[in-house]
């Protein structure tokens, strides 16, 4: 597993499942997920509000996209995860 650095957090990329008022799921849409749910958390964090494995929503144009192991993932700067779900 990654392991970010410094003020960094890795996050993976949560699909955004779309369906209609019948209950269809659409399997392609415009807009992104903006969560994400947090993998590892680098060494100088401390006290962010939110931990491994929480969800998190982040800053639409932030971060570093990549894929390891064919899944996606976003590594990204502590401030711009803007909220938790709780």
């Amino acid at each position: 597993m990654l392991k970010p650095l410094h003020d960094y957090v890795l996050l993976e990329k949560l699909e955004k499942e779309s369906t209609t008022a019948s209950g269809i799921i659409l399997t392609s849409s415009k807009e992104k997920s903006k969560f994400a749910k947090v993998m590892a958390i680098g060494s100088e964090i401390h006290d962010a509000g939110y931990q491994v494995n929480d969800e998190v929503l982040y800053r639409e144009y932030a971060g570093t996209s990549i894929s390891y192991q064919d899944k996606d993932y976003i590594v990204i700067k502590d401030e711009d995860i803007i909220a938790v779900n709780q």
